[in-house]
């Protein structure tokens, strides 16, 4: 959820900062240049991702982990996985420093499911202690 709040307000500073700069100071006054279509831009980017982040707190999706199951919980549902019934986990790589990604991926096969399970980190809070579980969990179901 963090991603969302971050880029959210990247996207909001960039918005104003080039406000700001398009505009003219006027006599004491702030005249906006409203025909320039980058502002329109930068407003529908600000927008989206305000929308979304909203959209994202308004579910209120959650994990609870305990040492038998994994339950994924939103506003309106939950579905519960059994720790035993994962067949394996992959977890995407870490890039390297000068490629930094927050969108890591993990999968989980299920071996009652056809589909696999994908899982953002980022969505989640505590995103790095969300890795580390899961790292470890992979490396316990590797040893069975």
């Amino acid at each position: 959820m963090s991603f969302y709040y971050q880029s959210t307000i990247i996207y909001f500073i960039v918005f104003v900062f080039y406000v700001i700069i398009r505009g003219k100071f006027v006599e004491g006054s702030f005249k906006l240049i409203t025909k320039d279509p980058i502002i329109y831009l930068f407003g529908v980017i600000v927008f989206y991702s305000l929308v979304s982040l909203l959209y994202n707190i308004y579910k209120n999706r959650h994990l609870e982990i305990s040492d038998e199951e994994i339950s994924f919980v939103n506003k309106f549902r939950s579905k519960s996985f059994r720790i035993n019934d994962i067949k394996w986990i992959r977890i995407s790589r870490k890039r390297k420093p000068s490629k930094k990604s927050p969108l890591r991926l993990i999968g989980i096969k299920i071996r009652t499911r056809r589909r696999l399970i994908v899982l953002r980190p980022s969505d989640y809070e505590n995103t790095d202690e969300l890795l580390i579980f899961f790292n470890e969990l992979k490396a316990r179901i590797e040893k069975k």
